[in-house]
């Protein structure tokens, strides 16, 4: 890594009703010197000839580090009313890569996936058979699946999941907490990229 060079952090999230959070998020990593790409602030590298879903995977293929929010609203880009949003694909795109990340989630899509769980919609399959009345609470209940996915629950052991830690978060000042405390210091995040960008995992998702 260029030591002259910003450490780049991608922040995922959706936006709508969430702007005054994703401003104060964006202030706290810019104070903390790093380059940050957030599509709200017009900041996310653009690249004119792809769609928008292509430019935010390339940004999260370039990027050092991951901040993915998982909010009530589970976000726009869906190609078709079947495919998932960017930041679903986002998220499922800095696993693959294993990019060393940091996960948010609002306490009220915490508290749905277990209320789910408890009436035996346990799967992505079973969930999608529902169908939500109102939407004034959780937008789209593939925002469980995102969750669920941030825990690595895909992974059957509970020993076998790495990168799985997930901060459920109800007050804005709490995920702001949160992301001063595990970004304040620009070295060690620095280093955790150089200890595992690009490593490729195994068939569990550990770092080989």
């Amino acid at each position: 890594m260029n030591p002259k060079s910003k450490t780049k952090v991608l922040v995922s999230s959706a936006v709508y009703n969430h702007q005054e959070l994703l401003d104060q998020i964006y202030g706290i990593l810019v104070n903390l010197d790093y380059e940050v790409w957030m599509s709200h602030k017009g900041t996310l590298p653009i690249d004119p000839k792809k769609t928008a879903m292509e430019s935010c995977l390339q940004a999260v293929r370039d990027c050092d580090l991951f901040l993915g929010i998982i909010l009530p609203r589970y976000g726009s880009g869906k190609e078709t009313k079947e495919s998932d949003s960017i930041t679903h694909e986002e998220l499922r795109t800095a696993i693959s890569l294993n990019k060393p990340r940091w996960i948010l989630a609002h306490d009220h899509v915490v508290f749905a996936q277990k209320l789910l769980w408890n009436l035996g919609h346990k799967t992505p399959a079973d969930r999608a058979k529902l169908v939500l009345e109102k939407k004034d609470v959780i937008e789209d209940l593939r925002v469980i699946d995102m969750l669920e996915l941030a825990m690595r629950k895909d992974i059957k052991l509970v020993k076998d999941r790495h990168g799985n830690w997930v901060q459920e978060f109800s007050d804005p000042k709490d995920a702001n907490l949160f992301v001063f405390s595990q970004f304040r210091r620009t070295s060690d995040a620095a280093q955790i990229v150089e200890e595992n960008f690009s490593k490729p995992l195994d068939e569990k998702g550990r770092p080989r």
